[in-house]
């Protein structure tokens, strides 16, 4: 009986030992996501409230408490091209008068 029980504690250990050699299998390989959208830029000049005045005339824009974080200028005027998120633009059509566009920059 003792020899039987010795047998099968050694068939135990060598069947251990041959599954602790074998490669662990290889994980399969990832699929590729292409990496998401940035996030939209932040409001940081209130643009979304001041949607409010497109389609009214230029006179209704409100006079900024900080002016140069403000802009009105005519679709067609020239304007300079530096980018601030934090300044408020109107553009309005200058034969009408009308607010045509409110965004940050």
């Amino acid at each position: 009986m003792k020899i039987k029980i010795l047998a099968g504690a050694a068939a135990l250990l060598l069947m251990s030992a041959c599954a602790s050699d074998a490669p662990a299998p290889s994980p399969p390989p990832p699929s590729y996501r292409p990496p998401p959208p940035p996030p939209p830029p932040a409001d940081q000049c209130g643009a979304a409230e001041a949607q409010k005045y497109v389609g009214r005339p230029r006179s209704e824009i409100p006079i900024p408490v900080l002016p140069a974080l403000q802009r009105v200028a005519c679709t067609t005027c020239p304007v300079t091209m530096d980018y601030s998120p934090r300044r408020l633009n109107f553009y309005y059509d200058a034969q009408t008068g009308i607010v045509k566009e409110v965004k940050c920059g």
